[in-house]
């Protein structure tokens, strides 16, 4: 029996356009990602160096593979300007056959 494809919506906040167009530019075409949606003003608050500090950011939503994740992660690393980027994922646990199958064809 074949194993069933796993896959993942990944996440990622950036500090504007510029990062989010660098990001997408770099990895849209080597096929880790099937699709990145760009989400705008997003105001976020968060710790940073025991303060409480907030930032006008950009979400990146982008849907992969499972087994891409790690390639993902070290490109986003390679790029983003923060020290510590946020990049999490979530599993998709369910989505239309079509849809998935899509991701499939897209992506490595």
């Amino acid at each position: 029996m074949k194993k069933k494809e796993k896959y993942l919506i990944v996440f990622t906040t950036v500090p504007n356009k510029k990062t989010a167009n660098a990001i997408i530019k770099k990895i849209l075409p080597t096929k880790l990602v099937s699709c990145i949606n760009v989400i705008g003003k997003v105001e976020s608050f968060y710790w940073w160096k025991n303060k409480i500090c907030n930032a006008n950011e950009l979400l990146l939503i982008m849907k992969t593979p499972h087994h891409n994740f790690k390639k993902l992660e070290k490109c986003i690393k390679e790029i983003h300007p923060y020290e510590v980027p946020e990049i999490i994922s979530i599993n998709i646990a369910n989505g239309s056959k079509d849809y998935l199958d899509w991701i499939r064809e897209y992506t490595l």
